[in-house]
């Protein structure tokens, strides 16, 4: 399907509602998470996912939402995530992808990350305009939706990388658990991705350049790169000199 046809089934309400809430949860949905989060009957929410699924807006699979396994353990129940593709549409034709890919080539190629990193924490700044530095991680959560990241909280433990486990002197480890404790912002969108894809340290660096620029570095929030597959390579926490 083309995309703008795909992107037009997303007119419909109860469409866009399904869609946002599967979105939204990182992880697989079954039909009656989705009906009951969008306020619809079961079977009407099955329609609806089934055509974004055509569409390839939603991936289907199946699976046995109950956790059991043998006989008794019911019947697989089918669920959905986001696809991984992107979908736009402009008008007239813009092709912005491979200029972006062509400008991250020719930076690398120079050893511009410096100067990149400085010019988006520049633009970062330029969009925070006269705000004061970001205050906690509720603003940051509203900042960071608008700009298309996605955000979502979780403890800054879960899925961590291990970095430095069993490694370092004692206020160092002492940070770690501390660190694990309290909650971060976690980004399951990365605006940037097409080109990070191919380009990582450049375009990671400029993205946490960017955050630091937007959030502000004399506030209480810190952003600190924490890549994870099919993420943002950024999180956001608290500074180590502001928690409690």
């Amino acid at each position: 399907m083309d995309d703008i046809d795909a992107i037009a089934l997303l007119q419909d309400p109860v469409r866009r509602r399904l869609y946002t809430y599967v979105v939204a949860q990182g992880r697989e949905v079954g039909r009656n998470e989705a009906a009951e989060a969008a306020g619809v009957a079961r079977t009407l929410a099955a329609h609806h996912l089934d055509r974004l699924a055509d569409a390839g807006l939603l991936e289907s699979g199946s699976r046995r939402l109950t956790g059991r396994t043998g006989p008794g353990a019911g019947r697989p129940a089918k669920v959905y995530t986001r696809v991984r593709t992107e979908r736009s549409v402009s008008l007239p034709a813009r092709d912005y992808r491979t200029a972006a890919d062509l400008l991250a080539e020719a930076a690398e190629e120079a050893g511009l990350d410096v100067g990149l990193r400085a010019s988006a924490r520049r633009r970062g700044e330029a969009l925070r305009g006269s705000a004061p530095a970001c205050g906690d991680l509720p603003a940051a959560m509203e900042l960071l939706a608008a700009r298309g990241y996605e955000p979502h909280l979780e403890d800054g433990g879960a899925g961590s990388d291990g970095e430095g486990d069993g490694d370092g002197n004692a206020a160092e480890r002492e940070e770690r658990v501390a660190r694990a404790e309290a909650p971060v912002i976690r980004m399951r969108n990365c605006p940037f991705h097409a080109v990070a894809e191919r380009f990582p340290p450049l375009v990671c660096g400029m993205n946490l350049a960017l955050l630091e620029g937007m959030l502000g570095t004399d506030g209480p929030l810190r952003a600190r790169m924490a890549a994870r597959p099919g993420e943002c390579c950024v999180v956001v926490e608290v500074s180590k000199n502001n928690a409690s």
